[in-house]
């Protein structure tokens, strides 16, 4: 017999109470664990999409200079035919360039030109064509045109080189002309704060010349280290030189990084200003004026834009800091005074950037597009389910259905496990090799994407169809064959239709995991860059993940934000395909 004062004894007192309560304290921290673990998860979730999303709306608005262009007939269309593809061939970019030239005569010397034509797009020229083309009655006149920015008006007018601070003022500016320049200065001591800011940047460059100190002396610790273990006198001799003249260097830049910052600290001062500096600009008159020296109550300074008119004194006038030293930012000085002016006119504006869905790739990052990769990736895609499901569905339905079980079916079926595993650069490599160099399937078109995407894809869509088969109960099969089906007609018309939803839930994961493919896709060629929309399955193109790996590339910083909505986007088709595949389960899903 059973003592059960014994066994009660095991359930109760104190022994019992102290490994209840760890019991519950372990599964207190598997709760915690788990917690923490989610929320980790969902930070790190949040951090990404914030990262990418955050970059992705410099992508969403593009800007446009509104300017007035003539449309000159002789370098259009001198003989007057109207015909688009003459007028085509006409001289629009040194429309534009003149159009710009008159907008800023004083732009002079072939840097500066150089820095005006580069406020608009290389691409606004094109469609200033095609507009004159569509409407021949253009030409001759002179018209307001919404001329296409370059990428550099649009990051400066988005602070990506740093914004244009304004300093307050209060006293009067005085001018007094000296040489091609002026004197200026402020009744008030009003140049101060901006000295200030140069002062501040002088901080920054005395950190990194005291980085540069610190390799040298790296050098020296090292030449002298070989120094002491060389074999012979002659290489011990080489070494030390070296070591002091890495010394050298380091006692230079030290004593280089001490006087920035002895003059950043002291009270005054008079500061010549470079590009190595941040830049002080003061606008007065309907003028710019850009300093070259700066004291607390002024300093030296030279017309951007001359003044509307000569003035001595004024007390309506701007004084503006830059963030960023011109030589740190891709946007000049004279870009910034006339991308001010024209935004002070009232001709600069900013749109929803439509162009980003609807036009193709291109080298001008204020010109490309995805539409070129979206329609890539629908034709691959395309090409991949039409080869992968119903070679997958066929394959998984004779192997659970119909494939007798021998050593034969038992190799097939660990070699598609093993091929689900396989990383997908080999089934790229496989494409380039067989596809292409066998059968001379057209590179970088969709279809050779296709064929290696739906030999990738097979491997899943087999295994999740399988799967979704055997749930199906066997009562299913055997009142089928019992009212007189042929196990064909069962396997078709009975177990397959109620194994649907599983089948179609793996197939849609298997494409989603398709469509972020990059490495088997770059194998056969389609990292080429490609402008044209593709029409077909055969015509060159790229794809989404490959898109976005070109640009992230691309020395651009402007291709940043286009990157990042590009990574949006393809995250989108992701979930919407994803949420498709939970759908399908949820409405069509039966519980045995």
């Amino acid at each position: 017999m059973v003592d059960m004062t014994a066994l009660t004894g095991m359930h109760s007192g104190t022994q019992a109470n102290k490994r209840t309560a760890r019991r519950r304290a372990a599964e207190m921290r598997l709760k915690l664990y788990g917690i923490i673990a989610i929320f980790l998860a969902g930070a790190a979730l949040v951090a990404l999409l914030w990262s990418v999303v955050g970059k992705a709306t410099g992508a969403l608005t593009e800007t446009y200079l509104t300017l007035p262009v003539t449309l000159e007939a002789a370098e259009i269309d001198p003989d007057g035919t109207g015909d688009p593809n003459i007028i085509r061939r006409g001289d629009f970019s040194g429309l534009t360039k003149d159009m710009l030239k008159a907008q800023f005569p004083d732009a002079k010397g072939r840097t500066a030109r150089r820095q005006l034509y580069d406020l608009t797009s290389a691409g606004a020229a094109f469609e200033l064509a095609d507009l004159v083309a569509a409407n021949p009655e253009l030409v001759g006149q002179t018209i307001d045109y919404p001329f296409l920015a370059s990428d550099v008006t649009d990051l400066y007018l988005k602070d990506d080189f740093g914004a244009l601070i304004e300093k307050p003022t209060q006293g009067n500016l005085t001018l007094t002309p000296e040489g091609d320049g002026y004197i200026v200065s402020s009744t008030e001591g009003d140049f101060g704060a901006a000295l200030k800011r140069v002062k501040e940047a002088l901080v920054d460059q005395a950190r990194s010349v005291r980085a540069q100190a610190a390799l040298q002396e790296n050098g020296v610790v090292e030449f002298t280290r070989r120094a002491e273990v060389a074999e012979s006198q002659e290489d011990s001799t080489k070494n030390e030189k070296l070591a002091e003249a890495r010394a050298a260097a380091r006692d230079k830049l030290l004593a280089e990084a001490d006087a920035l910052e002895l003059r950043a600290t002291s009270e005054g001062g008079n500061e010549a200003l470079s590009d190595e500096n941040r830049s002080v600009l003061i606008q007065v008159a309907d003028g710019w004026l850009k300093m070259t020296r700066i004291t607390p109550t002024g300093g030296m300074a030279e017309p951007v834009i001359p003044m509307a008119r000569e003035v001595t004194a004024s007390n309506i006038w701007g004084l503006y800091v830059t963030d960023l030293a011109e030589n740190a930012r891709k946007v000049s000085d004279n870009q910034i005074v006339w991308i001010e002016t024209l935004k002070a006119e009232g001709k600069v504006d900013q749109v929803f950037n439509t162009r980003f869905f609807t036009a193709g790739d291109s080298r001008e990052p204020e010109l490309a597009g995805i539409l070129g990769a979206a329609v890539g990736s629908f034709w691959t895609m395309l090409v991949t389910f039409a080869l992968a499901f119903p070679i997958g569905v066929s394959a998984a339905i004779y192997l659970e259905e119909f494939a007798p079980k021998n050593k034969l079916t038992d190799f097939i079926e660990v070699n598609i496990n093993n091929l689900a595993a396989v990383p997908s650069i080999v089934f790229g490599l496989l494409g380039l090799s067989l596809f292409l160099g066998v059968f001379g399937v057209p590179r970088s078109a969709p279809i050779a994407g296709g064929l290696v995407l739906a030999l990738m894809t097979l491997p899943t869509i087999i295994i999740a169809s399988r799967a979704a088969i055997r749930a199906v109960p066997p009562s299913i099969r055997d009142a089928a064959v019992g009212l007189g089906a042929s196990p064909l007609q069962a396997s078709f018309h009975h177990v397959l239709p109620l194994a649907m939803p599983g089948i179609l839930t793996g197939t849609i994961i298997g494409m989603a995991q398709a469509l972020g493919e990059t490495a088997p896709l770059i194998m056969i060629g389609m990292v080429a860059f490609i402008v044209d929309i593709p029409q077909g399955i055969t015509d060159s193109a790229s794809v989404l993940p490959v898109q976005v790996f070109r640009w992230s590339d691309f020395p651009e910083r402007a291709f940043e934000a286009r990157t990042a909505a590009a990574i949006c986007v393809l995250l989108l088709f992701l979930v919407v395909m994803n949420a498709i595949a939970v759908f399908l389960r949820k409405r069509f899903e039966r519980r045995w």
